[in-house]
């Protein structure tokens, strides 16, 4: 039998740039879209980490009409091109041929730099069929060549230049990408946030296969960042101007944050100008300083909601922003830079902005106040939809008109647009509406008896619930999660109840049910509370119609004092409820859009309006008691 020999010879060593030619994908990530750019990214991170450490303030960026070939230029100091002591080259060379060298691995060169490992400006040229860098510094102007990571020739003077600066020039090699034409509007996107992140710093991209030019400039730097992403997101702020942090001495940091009214949390976070799409330790440090702070802002001015826990999500929820930090030892995980592993930032970051913030929230109490009333909203949300989730999803079949409830009164006009849907109590009511309703514009779902609390009933009981459904299918915009304003299908909502303290009972418990599971209708102001009066008051020939004790005197004395057209004894009639009110009369005093008179419901504080409900509403009994007993002498009669 043939036996296999493995002796030393067998061991294959790579020398100079062979590694990375034989291996990219540990350098660059693979040879893929994302690898080929990584090369630009490797350049333009030494271009950066000059104007970083105020070296330089112009970066041109030029993708040559090829569509294959790029040239990056700085205004830096321009790469030593003296002898190494070590190799007797050129430190242009060394830097181009040779991993891990470079000035970043020392302190004294730069403070803080993006260029990972050194391996940077070795890498680009090993991968590119060419690469030229060409050096302006101590008035001469230098050239070296080089093809697949080798020199081609000597490095050359070429004469003497003004300034100083450092430009390369290299075209990918399509041995190794096997697509080697880049995406302009990737490049323009990664410089435009560069110019974001460096303000100050003015980033020239010349497309030449478009001909096209763009210069990014951004003096309010992350501020103007965040504007653009809250716009793109098309989420509405939840406060007009963001947090700002922007800290010089020690830890270098720059933050800024803004609550929305998205439903996701979108954080940007960069490490010495390169983007950390997967996070790290940088962003945990963010999120705990975060929630530390927005708790203890709570926890000091007793806003914590009854019958909930606040999670670290809710805190989040609709929370956009963007962390910059400049760090002179970054640990990145792998070659691609895109998560950082720097254990001490964890403490680090959350050191610096939990008190920042905290100082924040407390001096800019409205601002505060509003975003604490986001995070409740959504830890409310959360807890509806979990259930609602399982139990109740919006039917697509609503919308062709099956699957509706049989008690409901459709109207024949199929558009929202102009249609309304009353919510009546009781079944007699609903039969005095059906009867006045304007057929083309109205529906009316009666429902029987006072609806479930849902304030203090399980959210399986509330979904379970038979009038509560109905109503859901009815709007046809679904619940939760799965809530679709687009789907709604009536433009107003109008709860109809008795004018008597039952009526008012009963519109208070649908409140309660659209507040807390159905938000989004209050915020775009399509729940209203029609008007029924309790009184007709028939003077001689004349009626009038008080809702109320008070609008009933008012007319009374009026008519004592003469000022009333009709003559005669007033008559006054009390009803019991709607459906003792004939049909044309309810559509008179309460149907007819040009006579009849609604409440729109708006909430303007929703940290009282969360509270009130939750006492008036919830399980806990004490707190109506309390409230009883503050308000006894306000009551007048009791209608038990």
């Amino acid at each position: 039998m043939a036996s296999t020999t493995y002796t030393a010879k067998d061991i294959t060593v790579l020398e100079g740039l062979d590694p990375v030619r034989k291996r990219p994908g540990m350098y660059i990530g693979g040879v893929g879209s994302a690898g080929l750019h990584h090369l630009v990214w490797e350049t333009l991170d030494n271009a950066v980490d000059e104007a970083m450490n105020g070296h330089a303030s112009n970066i041109w960026v030029t993708l040559h009409a090829d569509g294959s070939s790029i040239t990056i230029e700085d205004d830096g100091r321009g790469i030593p091109i003296d002898k190494h002591p070590a190799t007797k080259k050129s430190a242009l060379e060394v830097i181009f041929t040779v991993l891990h060298a470079g000035g970043k691995f020392e302190h004294g060169s730069y403070k803080t730099a993006g260029g990972l490992h050194g391996v940077g400006a070795s890498v680009v040229n090993a991968l590119s069929k060419e690469l030229v860098a060409t050096v302006k510094r101590d008035g001469a102007q230098w050239e070296m060549r080089f093809k697949q990571g080798k020199p081609v020739g000597a490095l050359k003077k070429l004469g003497p230049a003004r300034g100083s600066g450092t430009t390369v020039y290299f075209h990918p090699d399509a041995a190794i990408f096997p697509k080697i034409e880049f995406d302009p509007v990737v490049i323009k996107d990664r410089l435009e946030v560069v110019s974001y992140l460096h303000k100050g710093v003015k980033v020239v991209f010349d497309d030449e296969t478009s001909k096209e030019k763009f210069t990014f400039e951004h003096t309010e730097g992350l501020a103007d960042y965040l504007k653009k992403i809250v716009a793109e997101r098309g989420a509405k702020p939840v406060h007009d101007v963001p947090f700002t942090l922007n800290k010089e001495d020690g830890l270098r940091l720059d933050l800024v944050l803004q609550w929305t009214e998205a439903t996701d949390e979108h954080i940007r976070s960069y490490v010495n100008g390169i983007p950390t799409g997967s996070g790290g330790t940088h962003e945990t440090g963010l999120r705990a300083g975060l929630s530390k702070a927005v708790r203890n802002f709570i926890e000091t001015h007793t806003l914590a909601p009854k019958g909930v826990t606040l999670t670290a999500e809710d805190i989040r929820e609709g929370l956009t922003g963007v962390l910059s930090l400049f760090i002179q030892e970054p640990q990145f995980q792998g070659q691609t830079k895109d998560r950082l592993n720097n254990p001490e930032l964890v403490s680090g970051v959350d050191g610096v902005v939990r008190p920042a913030l905290e100082h924040w929230l407390n001096h800019n109490n409205s601002v505060a106040e509003a975003i604490v009333a986001r995070i409740i909203l959504a830890a409310r949300a959360r807890e509806a939809s979990r259930a609602a989730q399982a139990e109740v999803s919006r039917k697509s079949a609503t919308s062709t008109r099956l699957n509706l409830p049989g008690k409901l009164s459709d109207c024949t006009n199929s558009s929202s647009d102009g249609s309304e849907i009353f919510i009546v109590e009781g079944d007699s009511a609903g039969g005095s509406a059906k009867q006045g309703r304007d057929r083309a514009r109205q529906a009316i779902l009666p429902l029987r008896g006072k609806v479930l609390n849902t304030e203090s009933a399980s959210l399986a009981k509330v979904l379970e619930n038979k009038e509560l459904s109905d109503l859901v299918t009815a709007l046809g915009c679904g619940l939760g999660k799965n809530f679709e304003m687009a789907k709604l299908r009536y433009g107003k909502i109008i709860i109809l109840a008795d004018a008597d303290s039952d009526g008012n009972h009963i519109a208070t418990l649908l409140l309660t049910f659209i507040y807390r599971h159905l938000p989004q209708l209050m915020a775009n102001g399509k729940v209203y509370l029609a008007q029924p009066p309790l009184y007709r008051i028939d003077i001689g020939k004349e009626t009038f119609w008080a809702l109320d004790d008070a609008q009933r005197d008012a007319i009374l004395k009026q008519h004592a004092q003469g000022k009333m057209s009709g003559r005669g004894t007033p008559e006054i009639t009390r009803f019991k409820g709607l459906g003792e009110m004939m049909p044309k009369v309810l559509w008179e005093t309460t149907l007819n859009p040009r006579t009849r008179r609604l409440l729109r419901v708006e909430v303007t504080d929703q940290i009282m309006t969360d509270r009130v409900i939750n006492e008036l509403m919830g399980k806990d009994a004490s707190a109506r008691f309390r409230f009883i007993m503050e308000r006894a002498d306000e009551a007048e009669e009791l209608d038990v």
